[in-house]
Formats: C-alpha cells, sequence, structure tokens
C-alpha cells in the first residue's frame, strides 16, 4: 500500500507578485509560495489526498518561509532539503491589467538547482501512486541528473508519472537546449500536462490537436493541452475533446495550470485504476472538475493559498 497519493519532485521558490505602489511611488511586491510541482500538491492536498515534495531549499528566511507553508498546506517536508551554501531561489513576477504574468528569476544558482542525487530520499518515491515533475528540474546540473535518477527509480517501483514542462525561457540557455531537455524525458512519462505555447516545444506540432496525438501515438496514455479560458483539450488512446473552461472574474493567473493539474491528479488517483482503464466518459469529467479548479485558483492571488477545496469545486460545478 502507498504512502503517498502523490509525491512531486522539483522547484520550490518565491514568488514576488507585484502589489500595487508605496506611498512613495516605489513597487511593492508580496512575498508568495511558489513552484508549479509544490502547487500542484498543494491542490492535491486540499482536497484530502497525502502528499509529499522533495526539493532543495537555501538556510535562508525565505527557505523557511516555504517550508513551513508546506507544512501548512499539509504537504510531506522530510524530503525538502535544506542548503547553507545557496539561496532560496526567488521569481518577481509582475502582472498585466488581464492578470497575465511576466517573470525575472535571481538564480545564479538557486537552491532548486542544486539537489544531488545521493539527497533524493528513494523510500519517498517508492512509496508513492504518482510522481510529478516540471521541466524546471532540467535547466542546470545537478538538478538535471537528479531528475533522471528520480525517474527512473519512480519508473522500477510502477508508479505512474507526472509531466509538466513548465517553459520559462529566461531559465535556458536557449530554445533548442530547452526543446531537447525537456523532450529528452518523455520516454519515462505516462500523464503531461502542457500549455499551448508549449506544443511545439514538445513536439513538432504547433496546433494542439496534432501535439496531443503525437504524444499519444508516442506512449503517453493522457496528454492535456490547457487553453486558458477555453478550457482544456485532453487526449487518451480513445480520442479527443476539448472542455469548455467556467466563467470567472480572474485577479491573478499564477497557478491556475497546477490547480488543474492538481485536481486532475487527484481524480484519476481517487479513481484507482490504471490510466488505461479510464473510460473517455470518465476522463471528460475528470477533466470538467480539473477546469473548476484552475478558475477558481483564478479568483484569488497567488498560487498555494488559492488553491480551491473540494466543496468549492462540486458547488461551481452545479452552477455552470
Amino acid at each position: 500500500m502507498s504512502m503517498f497519493d502523490i509525491t512531486a519532485f522539483g522547484e520550490l521558490l518565491i514568488d514576488f507578485t507585484q502589489v500595487g505602489v508605496s506611498p512613495s511611488g516605489m513597487v511593492l511586491f508580496e512575498q508568495n509560495p511558489g513552484g508549479a510541482p509544490a502547487n500542484v500538491l498543494a491542490c492535491a492536498a486540499k482536497l484530502g489526498q497525502k502528499t509529499a515534495f522533495i526539493g532543495k531549499i537555501g538556510a535562508d528566511m525565505q527557505g523557511e518561509f516555504l517550508r513551513k507553508t508546506l507544512q501548512n498546506a499539509k504537504i510531506n517536508t522530510n524530503g525538502l532539503v535544506i542548503d547553507e551554501n545557496f539561496f532560496t531561489t526567488l521569481a518577481f513576477v509582475s502582472l498585466n491589467e488581464n492578470g497575465e504574468r511576466s517573470f525575472s528569476f535571481a538564480r545564479k544558482p538557486g537552491a532548486d538547482t542544486q539537489i544531488c542525487w545521493e539527497e533524493v530520499d528513494i523510500s519517498i518515491v517508492k512509496n508513492s501512486r504518482i510522481f510529478h515533475f516540471g521541466s524546471l528540474s532540467l535547466t542546470d546540473s545537478p538538478a538535471r541528473e537528479t531528475t533522471l535518477f528520480a525517474l527512473a527509480e519512480a519508473k522500477k517501483a510502477g508508479c505512474i508519472i507526472s509531466y509538466d514542462p513548465n517553459y520559462r525561457p529566461l531559465l535556458w540557455k536557449n530554445e533548442a537546449e530547452a526543446r531537447q531537455q525537456m523532450r529528452s524525458v518523455l520516454p519515462y512519462v505516462d500523464m503531461i500536462k502542457l500549455s499551448d505555447e508549449e506544443t511545439a516545444l514538445l513536439t513538432d506540432y504547433t496546433d494542439s490537436q496534432k501535439a496531443a496525438k503525437h504524444l499519444i501515438d508516442n506512449g503517453i496514455q493522457l496528454a492535456a493541452v490547457t487553453l486558458g479560458k477555453s478550457g482544456a483539450l485532453i487526449a487518451t488512446k480513445d480520442g479527443f475533446d476539448i472542455i469548455p473552461g467556467f466563467n470567472v472574474d480572474a485577479i491573478d493567473t499564477t497557478g491556475a495550470g497546477d490547480a488543474f493539474w492538481g485536481a486532475l491528479l487527484y481524480s484519476v488517483e481517487a479513481l484507482g485504476k490504471k490510466i488505461s482503464e479510464i473510460d473517455f466518459s470518465e476522463i471528460r469529467s475528470i477533466a470538467r472538475f480539473a477546469n473548476a479548479a484552475a478558475a477558481l485558483c483564478v479568483t484569488k492571488r497567488g498560487a498555494i493559498p488559492s488553491m480551491p477545496v473540494l466543496c468549492e469545486i462540486k458547488e461551481l460545478l452545479k452552477t455552470q
């Protein structure tokens, strides 16, 4: 029996999000916990699942804040490594009037990139039903090699492997390297979530439908392409469908994709079936549930603090 429903590996960082100006006209930033893999776990944990995080932070004020944030979100932190030698990674996020984001990173190097394979608690990986990771841990060594090591161990242990290739151009030397590294892990992957901007990086197709089909034809069992307000395209060997989104007033889109994927992983895990055994009609309702979670997330600021609870999702599903 697995100890954890979902374990995630990867970056944990601070999103300093722009929140207006001070009386003297200076831009104010709010300290928000960030890092896509942790956001995904926060969503699943809030829906009631047992989750664990594996990654590295600095021995500093920001790292301590992140560790406490995970614990408050009921995410197991036994696999969280604290390093005296490197600062916790910082991302500065500015928002335009539509709540869309642009980034600037303090990560030269950040603690998250410095995790070594010897520091990974393999017992956590082996005792997890789903192992989730992103692509930010592939940008630099030693985190890149550590990601591959953890993936190999998760595969051996029979985990369902989930991947979110979260593309941040500023963190890669160039697009060609990003494309190569982000594709290098695809042979391990059972489930993938990508945004419509990431399809051409992971496949040679800009068209969401063709990209999803390509991924499924190459052995991935479930592919989801998030389409912003339009919802999400979801594909398995049994076909594909676009599941429409929900109408809400967006305040901050941070974490929307992570809420979608956290809710989707929660639903897949809760069914207790192999992905190949899930009927496509069930896949549709799972995606609708995930869209509702994402819609609720964008109505609040920040990622981890804005993850919805089960009754809120059920309520929204009833109303639209």
